[in-house]
């Protein structure tokens, strides 16, 4: 296919759905000499936000942030971007968009990777009668609970376009269907209630959901083999499969980078307006068989087991802790006896920090006036408290959480 085929596609002032792509919940401050467009504010208010720095301590697959050369959240994250920008690039989409989108796709991940989000998935079935699913997580994240400081020094809330906001709640890359297109419908994304329910808005968007797969496929390979998960023999069988695949091309070194490279190079050539966004068929079968292979070899490993035992305990203990504190619209002050009495007082501390930042009523704005973010818990109903527990957990670092759960634990 030719270089910027998709370029009467992409979202410009042009394009029908630009006004909406650039709409906002509300109004954003702006300056009178700034250079940047929508979609490069977007970029940068993800990038200044605490969650975005938070997840070099989150886990990807492998519990060993501690290791440098071990696959963190963040890492993650930046290599969606790298593969998304490369494509959009190419395909004459969007550069600016499809990069804010990529950068914020996991913002407010769970701590302890995947085996984190199904813990607060269990726990949000549990107490709330609801899921819990990342992507509709980094949506809440970018709607309510980031928050920068305006020229004023009063905190607000990112408040994100409307299409970067789409890609975040639309980029499940568990997706095993070739071919997609953006829709046409601009709908409400907080009525979303799971994952790969809609598509994405725009083909920006539809990148993303594509590059996530293709960023971690290969890196969760490289981790495995450097941490010894696996055998000679499943390396041996892995290498027949990657070779059986590139039989045209079996000369060169088997790495993360010739996979990506192969797969983004097969996805440029192949992906057309008519045809949407989609690999060869011998590119997704050897797709799926790598992902096939990864789950029954990679992710369900006997060692890992142990980590998914041990987050779950963590996740589980600091949930309960802070379940027992709640004491209605007197929380905070029985936050506030914790903290002066040194019981658990990190813990005590900064989930007190939390309800005054998020709760409604006396309890902010009367006594913390630099908070001029959305009000979004009611104390009076013990519901929105354990929906501020589970937002509080999900943002930790695993580190973090680590601290917090020796706090509850050790006398």
């Amino acid at each position: 296919m030719q270089e910027e085929a998709f370029s009467e596609e992409a979202i410009s002032p042009t394009h029908e759905k630009w006004d909406k792509a650039i709409s906002r919940q509300k109004t954003i401050y702006r300056r009178e000499d700034d250079i940047r467009s929508e979609f490069s504010r977007d970029y940068n208010r993800i990038l200044h936000c605490t969650a975005y720095r938070r997840l070099k301590h989150k886990t990807q697959v492998f519990f060993a942030t501690t290791n440098d050369h071990v696959c963190t959240r963040i890492e993650h994250v930046n290599h969606v971007t790298a593969v998304s920008l490369t494509i959009a690039k190419y395909l004459g989409l969007n550069t600016e968009l499809t990069s804010s989108i990529a950068i914020g796709h996991d913002l407010g991940h769970a701590p302890f990777g995947h085996q984190g989000e199904e813990t607060l998935k269990r726990i949000a079935k549990r107490v709330l009668g609801e899921t819990f699913w990342h992507e509709g997580n980094s949506l809440r994240f970018v709607d309510y609970l980031e928050t920068l400081e305006d020229p004023n020094r009063k905190e607000q809330n990112l408040n994100l376009t409307y299409a970067v906001r789409d890609g975040i709640v639309c980029h499940c890359g568990e997706v095993d269907e070739n071919a997609i297109f953006p829709r046409r419908d601009f709908i409400d994304l907080n009525k979303v209630r799971q994952a790969n329910q809609i598509k994405p808005y725009t083909w920006e968007g539809c990148v993303v959901k594509v590059a996530d797969k293709i960023a971690y496929l290969g890196r969760d390979i490289e981790d495995a083999r450097n941490l010894r998960i696996l055998t000679s023999a499943q390396w041996s069988n892995l290498v027949r499969l990657i070779r059986s695949y590139r039989k045209n091309d079996p000369g060169k070194q088997i790495n993360n980078t010739i996979l990506i490279h192969n797969f983004i190079i097969d996805l440029c050539h192949h992906s057309s307006l008519g045809d949407g966004i989609l690999f060869s068929k011998e590119t997704l079968k050897f797709m799926m068989a790598v992902k096939e292979f990864n789950y029954e070899n990679i992710y369900k490993h006997p060692r890992l087991n142990n980590f998914k035992r041990y987050s779950e305990l963590l996740i589980e203990s600091i949930f309960s802790t802070l379940e027992m504190l709640y004491k209605g619209q007197a929380t905070i002050a029985e936050l506030q006896r914790y903290i002066k009495e040194q019981t658990y007082p990190v813990l005590a501390g900064t989930f007190c920090e939390w309800l005054q930042k998020y709760s409604k009523g006396q309890n902010r704005r009367a006594l913390i006036t630099k908070y001029e973010n959305d009000e979004i818990y009611d104390l009076n109903d013990k519901k929105d408290y354990l929906r501020a527990t589970i937002d509080f957990i999900s943002g930790m670092t695993d580190s973090f959480a680590i601290k917090i759960f020796n706090e509850i634990t050790m006398f």
